[in-house]
């Protein structure tokens, strides 16, 4: 499809359909929407860089950031430009909204830089293979799978934890302390990514213990930073709230939860224990020392970039699941004893 289809679809001359993709002012607001909506339909991707076919072959890695204000990705960023520079590549990052697309993000950036290959930091589970038909380059999903969808395993690559198992392992972590009203803090809605793996991994556990989950034990913030936790969480408490722990699908979320709690009269971890996921360096410094599940993110990135150079030099697809690491902080009370 071309700028002169769209333009013919939407009933508007050709310069309106480039002022549009240009996001120039001098354009109606009806034949914008026009000519929004035929780009959305034919799922049209304008090629920037098409005055340029005859070109020399580029050395860019596109890093596709999806979460612009998760510290969890700091140290995965960190790796995958380290490993980069030392092979030689030059890294092209994008931050994207947590709502918005990445694979179109990742297609233009593709055409845009003449990328070799991508790697997505953070996205949906839920791809389907029209989806990244728009790509024509490999691509890794670092901190994340397919678990959702029905990609070939075949076509892409991922670096990750086992979500769901981890979060099935925190939750008997404090099921061992002693407790049995265990709280779950998600992000809403519940979408097919790491927050529907992580709370299944709390259902099952609760499950195994022979507790059924309760729509009532379930805190949904609105997403997966400390304020909208702590909003959450402090909404919850007003209400009658007998669970001696929350787990957390993060360790901004517990950050902010941690604070709501000692709001409303209540001791971390004498009156409410609390552990999550993920082994941020800030929850390490606060107090009482979140207890959380690590994430290896050096690894993850560094394997990130090991799984697509060697894809783009001829290799094969691959998907690593990584381990994580326990750090026993302070945040949990043993029952037992």
């Amino acid at each position: 499809m071309t700028i002169k289809d769209i333009a013919k679809l939407s009933g508007v001359g050709v310069s309106t359909v480039s002022r549009v993709l240009n996001d120039r002012p001098d354009v109606s607001e009806e034949s914008r929407r026009r000519v929004l909506s035929i780009i959305a339909e034919h799922n049209y991707l304008p090629n920037n860089s098409a005055r340029s076919l005859v070109r020399t072959k580029s050395d860019a890695i596109g890093l596709v950031v999806r979460g612009v204000q998760n510290p969890f990705y700091t140290g995965i960023i960190r790796a995958i430009e380290r490993d980069l520079d030392a092979a030689g590549c030059t890294m092209v990052m994008r931050q994207i909204g947590s709502c918005d697309d990445e694979i179109k993000c990742g297609a233009m950036m593709e055409r845009e830089k003449r990328l070799q290959g991508i790697i997505f930091l953070g996205g949906r589970s839920d791809y389907t293979p029209e989806e990244i038909a728009l790509l024509n380059v490999p691509f890794v999903c670092c901190s994340y799978t397919n678990s959702y969808g029905s990609l070939d395993p075949h076509k892409y690559s991922s670096v990750t934890i086992v979500d769901e198992q981890e979060a099935y392992r925190a939750v008997m972590e404090l099921a061992q302390k002693g407790h049995r009203r265990i709280a779950a803090l998600v992000a809403n809605p519940m979408d097919y990514s790491i927050c529907q793996l992580r709370c299944s991994g709390y259902s099952r556990a609760l499950r195994e213990l022979g507790i059924a989950p309760e729509e009532g034990e379930i805190i949904r913030a609105d997403d997966f930073t400390i304020e909208s936790a702590y909003r959450a969480v402090t909404e919850r408490l007003k209400k009658p709230a007998d669970f001696t722990a929350i787990f957390a699908i993060a360790d901004d979320m517990a950050i902010g939860a941690m604070r709501a709690l000692r709001e409303s009269g209540r001791s971390v971890p004498d009156d409410c224990s609390i552990i999550a996921i993920d082994g941020l360096t800030v929850s390490e410094y606060i107090y009482p020392m979140l207890t959380t599940l690590c994430q290896p993110t050096d690894e993850m990135g560094a394997r990130s970039v090991e799984l697509l150079l060697g894809v783009i030099q001829g290799g094969a697809h691959r998907h690593l699941t990584l381990p994580t690491t326990l750090r026993a902080g302070q945040s949990v009370r043993d029952l037992t004893k």
